[in-house]
């Protein structure tokens, strides 16, 4: 499968709706000051308590919305609405901001919920009859100004596979900036050909065991999406000069997952799923030689990881997302 189809689609929002709010077992990302500090989940977060952790909840009303505004008419959609105006309340969304405002929260969710909070808002946007994206619009702000400030101090990229991972995050803050924050848009587009311009000959030692992005895919497409097409697709042949020969080899591979009950090694699933994303969105730039390897690995890497969307918590609370980035141009 290669599209999302209204039966996925159903599957995917029958799982999101069934974690978005459902608190416990929950990871927090929470520095204490006082013993005061020592709530659960839904008394720290009003909004986002649910989905393990404060960024899968994010992103799991990411993938609701999205599936409301790509299939209306799915049973599921009524549902979606409904509960969404009960969350995203002005009192709700006002708690989730003075949390950012606690000394300690600087470094809350840095980097990967913060792209993935603007992402929610750029969606709510979408649903033009409801008023998600202006109760969303003071925390997406708040989190626009940190990545300034953030991008102010961060003299080189983390390139790791996991939540620290800056393309990642900044692929999908420019795309929110890009409506919004014309200088957080040209701070984007200009830090990351100069992180990355250099970059040539990729040899790929990944994955490692409990990613969920490729660093090599995820600094590709950030400079895909930074630099002009012409300039992208220069820079592709450089860096990834040997595709027709499906090298370097370990970007072609899906990963083995051993056990999808361990919450690090299911991150593997994503790994696939954000893997096939990045060669579906690279491949229209992608050299004529390379592309029908490309296209292909995408392919191998969706069908290794559909499956195993939904079936175990540790993975059933995050994975629809990246599948949904994974199935198709989600941005549109």
């Amino acid at each position: 499968m290669t599209t999302l189809d209204a039966a996925t689609a159903s599957r995917f929002a029958r799982a999101a709706l069934g974690h978005v709010t459902r608190e416990y077992p929950h990871k927090l990302d929470h520095v204490l000051e006082c013993d005061g500090d020592a709530l659960p989940p839904r008394l720290l977060h009003p909004v986002f308590f649910g989905s393990f952790d404060w960024h899968s909840c994010v992103h799991g009303w990411w993938t609701l919305l999205t599936l409301r505004r790509l299939f209306p008419d799915m049973a599921e959609a009524t549902h979606i609405a409904k509960l969404a105006d009960e969350t995203f309340t002005e009192d709700r969304l006002a708690g989730e901001l003075a949390y950012l405002e606690r000394p300690s929260s600087g470094g809350f969710e840095r980097p990967y919920g913060w792209g993935w909070l603007l992402y929610l808002h750029l969606e709510a946007t979408r649903h033009g009859d409801r008023p998600w994206a202006e109760r969303l619009a003071p925390l997406a702000r708040a989190f626009a100004a940190r990545f300034s400030r953030y991008l102010d101090v961060l003299t080189y990229p983390i390139r790791t596979g996991t939540h620290g991972n800056t393309a990642f995050a900044l692929v999908l803050a420019l795309e929110w900036a890009e409506a919004f924050d014309e200088e957080l848009t040209e701070r984007i587009r200009s830090l990351v050909p100069a992180w990355f311009a250099g970059h040539e000959d990729c040899q790929a030692w990944e994955p490692g065991g409990d990613e969920f992005l490729s660093p090599a895919l995820m600094e590709a497409l950030a400079m895909v999406r930074c630099l002009p097409q012409a300039a992208a697709a220069a820079w592709l042949d450089n860096f990834f000069p040997r595709l027709a020969a499906r090298e370097p080899a370990s970007l072609f591979v899906p990963a083995t997952v051993s056990d999808r009950s361990d919450g690090k090694i299911a991150h593997l699933d994503g790994l696939n799923l954000s893997r096939a994303w990045c060669w579906r969105a690279l491949a229209p730039l992608v050299a004529p030689a390379g592309s029908a390897a490309v296209e292909q690995t995408a392919a191998e890497h969706l069908a290794a990881a559909l499956p195993h969307v939904t079936g175990d918590y540790m993975g059933e609370h995050w994975l629809a997302s990246f599948a949904l980035l994974a199935l198709g141009d989600a941005r549109h």
